[in-house]
């Protein structure tokens, strides 16, 4: 969701809402299924975007948008790949402001380009829309869960399969009780950003210039990693320009000792404690030094790439396989870099200790479709 495009150099990190975290109901703007995961229902968000509403409107009497008259908080249950995902998507109480390690309720594990996160906060405003929910997870407690599993023994109020293959199920949580339930379980939660880091920002933004308004809240999905874990993956680096050697030697000064390898053998290696290098002919194994709560990302980040002279800027893959593709069309050399996962429990770690991972660190997965639920500020 957050759009691409030259970034500012202004990297920042966004403050935390304080304790206890509020999860409200909202009234929600739902696609039809037949147009959620359909590439051509962007256009309903294009420019203009003050014209956003009219465009909702007028698909809402053609029975391509449905509006839910009773506010609720929603549990979502997607399937995307045979992997399946549940969260809470509520209305998330960003008014309040922490003002010290113990009470964040939000750890952001990334920075965020100032000038992305205005250009983000000025298109909600525009559209008086939340168009997805920002992605949340943690372990979860007890309580929710139980709530979770019981409302799973029930039919779902909607279920369907989009069209980008994912199903969804859904359930509207109303029950004074099963609110109640919600609201306890999730006040004294940390809750970590997987997805939305420019979008968070921007709901910061909103909500500072108009505070005791609708932009106090933000739309959010709360999953629990215990329950339905999403898929905590690593995000690859091709190096323009750079050589085998140069990264050899690099590790080295670094502590990381390099072992040639097969292809086959190379990827077989990739794993906690070693990183991968190739030139697209060449292969080498990095095995890692210990390192005391550091992410191999961090390594990477702060220590290898800076003694490396690369002829354009680091570019980002999400599988070994479009890394290798982009090395091979870079046409001037270069070497991917692919890095392990990072544990969710050491990005917490390095969190609480008031530690960012660098940019593109990590990539949870999956992601659910746009428009499955929305929320309009013009209902509130």
């Amino acid at each position: 969701m957050d759009p691409a495009g030259t970034l500012d150099p202004r990297v920042v990190t966004p403050p935390s809402p304080a304790k206890p975290l509020r999860l409200h109901p909202f009234r929600a703007l739902r696609l039809s299924g037949d147009r959620v995961g359909d590439p051509a229902s962007a256009r309903a968000f294009a420019r203009p975007y003050r014209a956003v509403n009219d465009r909702l409107g007028e698909w809402e009497a053609r029975g391509l948008v449905h509006h839910d008259a009773v506010p609720a908080i929603y549990l979502h249950e997607y399937t995307s790949g045979g992997m399946t995902v549940r969260g809470l998507v509520g209305s998330l109480d960003l008014s309040t402001r922490a003002t010290g390690r113990d009470d964040r309720g939000l750890l952001p594990h990334e920075g965020i380009h100032v000038r992305q996160a205005d250009e983000l906060a000025e298109r909600m405003r525009e559209m008086a829309l939340n168009p997805a929910p920002i992605l949340l997870v943690h372990r979860g407690p007890a309580s929710v869960r139980a709530l979770v599993h019981r409302l799973l023994g029930r039919a779902p109020d909607h279920a369907y399969t989009d069209r980008a293959h994912q199903r969804h199920r859904l359930w509207a949580v109303t029950a004074p009780g099963d609110l109640a339930v919600i609201a306890t379980g999730l006040a004294t939660s940390t809750l970590l950003i997987a997805d939305g880091h420019h979008r968070y920002a921007a709901y910061l933004r909103l909500q500072e210039s108009e505070p005791g308004t609708p932009w106090d809240r933000g739309l959010a999905m709360v999953v629990d990693q215990e329950d339905t874990p999403l898929h905590l993956g690593a995000i690859h680096r091709v190096l323009p320009g750079a050589t085998l050697t140069e990264v050899v030697e690099a590790a080295h000064v670094v502590g990381v000792v390099a072992r040639p390898a097969t292809s086959a053998h190379g990827l077989a290696g990739l794993g906690p404690a070693a990183m991968v290098a190739t030139d697209g002919a060449q292969w080498r194994v990095l095995d890692l030094p210990r390192l005391d709560g550091r992410a191999p990302v961090e390594l990477v980040h702060d220590d290898l790439v800076p003694r490396l002279s690369l002829t354009a800027p680091t570019r980002y893959e999400h599988s070994t396989e479009e890394a290798l593709v982009t090395l091979a069309g870079t046409g001037d050399g270069g070497v991917a870099l692919l890095l392990p996962a990072p544990a969710f429990d050491l990005v917490g770690q390095i969190l609480v200790q008031d530690r960012l991972l660098p940019e593109k660190a990590t990539s949870f997965q999956p992601k659910p479709s746009v428009g499955v639920l929305m929320r309009s500020l013009l209902d509130e």
